[in-house]
């Protein structure tokens, strides 16, 4: 060993030395060469992918997370009710209504969720009363509601509607509420980009981070908070 190289070798420049961390849940043959670039490539690209959808669902997540405590109005929804005139003839059924509803309204009705219920004997005052039959119309995306209730013989019906502000809006969005089979899957896509990169983030923690023990202190104790505090809420 070389005397006089070593004097200069102060603890302050001394190279770190080397621990047996390497990468956690990882096998030696899959810690470098192209396995190891793959992983990183996909997590990477996987994030690109969800970076823009994961700002949107992470504030609104955050607003519905306080709603309650800091009083945040995401679920309001200025709503208005009127009544309108049947034209003559009636719509003949339901779907002829709707069909109608939304050339009056300017609304499309195509995706409109439809109920019929039929009529039936009610008891009213100690008498035996016929209920007719009554019909609902449903409309609903993320920034209007339309709920239209009318009873067979009448020669109106009521209509409901309501307008979300901005906040409920986005949460509306978070919730797929009055959207269509394409944000269905495309929001799937984004649930499963985030469970690929919990894996391959828990993959790719490295010894830099710490050693196994308190990799499996750190996971442990998250799962054990989120345990503890469903559970105490389950419970209260």
């Amino acid at each position: 060993m070389n005397t006089a190289t070593d004097s200069l070798l102060t603890p302050a420049n001394r190279p770190p030395k080397k621990t047996n961390g390497g990468y956690l849940f990882l096998p030696k043959s899959l810690s470098r060469g192209a396995f190891l670039k793959w992983l990183r490539r996909t997590h990477a690209w996987f994030g690109l992918w969800g970076a823009a959808l994961g700002l949107l669902f992470g504030f609104t997540g955050i607003l519905m997370n306080h709603r309650d405590i800091l009083k945040i109005p995401i679920g309001r929804m200025e709503q208005k009710e009127i009544q309108l005139a049947l034209p003559e003839p009636h719509p003949a059924d339901p779907k002829a209504m709707a069909t109608w509803l939304g050339e009056t309204l300017s609304i499309d009705t195509s995706h409109a969720k439809i109920r019929k219920e039929p009529g039936k004997t009610v008891t009213w005052n100690n008498q035996p009363v016929q209920q007719p039959a009554s019909w609902q119309i449903n409309v609903r995306n993320p920034q209007k509601l339309l709920s239209a209730d009318y009873w067979e013989g009448n020669a109106f019906v009521t209509v409901k509607q309501g307008e979300a502000n901005l906040l409920t809006t986005l949460n509306n969005l978070h919730k797929g509420t009055g959207m269509g089979m394409g944000w269905v899957l495309l929001v799937d896509t984004l649930a499963g980009g985030l469970i690929l990169l919990a894996l391959t983030g828990t993959l790719l923690w490295t010894r830099l981070h710490g050693n196994r023990l308190a990799a499996a202190g750190l996971g442990l104790g998250s799962m054990s908070l989120a345990v503890f505090f469903a559970l105490q809420a389950i419970s209260g």
